[in-house]
């Protein structure tokens, strides 16, 4: 029986400005990929959207970065192994208390944007560097990186638990990273695409890249960017579809065992 989790990232507004459809998304996803203040969101939002993922019943992951509030996060920073290390455990800690006030777990780690790219991509080190920091402030916290990426391998070699992500509205390179934002194809938009490219990955692991290139590929969980237009309607679909073809919705935890 295939079972995948379903995830996205959320709690990206700040201040005084709103990003994404958090309440709306959170209703169909099994886990939440949480922004912890650096490249989107603050303690408020942060708060709020661990409150409705309890109420929700989903599971809280943290979704770390660069310090990069004006550019979202999508511009890289040249860092030490320490900083990365010491970044990610003060996003993680902050994010965790929230999670504890409410009697949750912090289920995993599931870095954003340039920084995500480059540990899963570009550096070993990076990707060692964010395993570190998880051991040393709770190993039981799970690691996700993007399938075929530096951090799944990071974290095995380190004794953690790890979960591949894929992602349903991102094309993907011969190399499996991520097809550059502003790139034509890059995103896909088109509900009837996303859904029958997941079930493929889910079902097959496999994934068509933009080159037309077939790459195996392991979908442990499904990541749904939360703001684009789209995006509640593409999650509702890709939910339908996976349960109709007797796929199994579950946070990554129960995923991974």
């Amino acid at each position: 029986m295939h079972k995948v989790d379903l995830n996205s990232d959320l709690g990206e507004s700040f201040g005084a400005y709103t990003l994404g459809m958090d309440s709306a998304i959170i209703a169909c996803v099994s886990s939440v990929n949480v922004a912890c203040g650096w490249h989107a969101g603050d303690p408020m939002v942060m708060e709020a959207t661990v409150k409705l993922c309890k109420e929700r019943g989903v599971a809280v992951g943290g979704h770390p970065s660069y310090p990069d509030l004006m550019g979202f996060g999508r511009r890289h920073m040249k860092l030490s192994f320490d900083e990365i290390r010491t970044y990610i455990k003060y996003q993680l800690g902050a994010l965790m208390a929230f999670t504890k006030s409410y009697g949750l777990p912090l289920q995993h780690v599931s870095p954003h944007g340039a920084m995500g790219n480059f540990i899963n991509y570009d550096s070993e080190e990076a990707a060692a560097a964010v395993c570190t920091a998880v051991k040393e402030l709770d190993p039981d916290i799970i690691v996700i990186g993007n399938a075929g990426g530096y951090m799944t391998k990071a974290a095995e070699a380190m004794g953690l638990r790890w979960a591949s992500n894929v992602f349903v509205d991102r094309a993907y390179n011969d190399d499996y990273s991520l097809v550059a934002r502003g790139t034509p194809g890059a995103m896909i938009k088109d509900p009837d695409i996303a859904v029958e490219r997941v079930v493929r990955m889910v079902k097959e692991g496999k994934v068509t890249s933009i080159t037309g290139k077939e790459l195996d590929i392991q979908a442990h969980g499904v990541c749904v960017h939360g703001d684009t237009a789209t995006a509640v309607q593409v999650i509702r679909d890709i939910r339908a579809a996976l349960e109709s073809e007797g796929i199994t919705i579950a946070n990554i935890a129960s995923v991974i065992g």
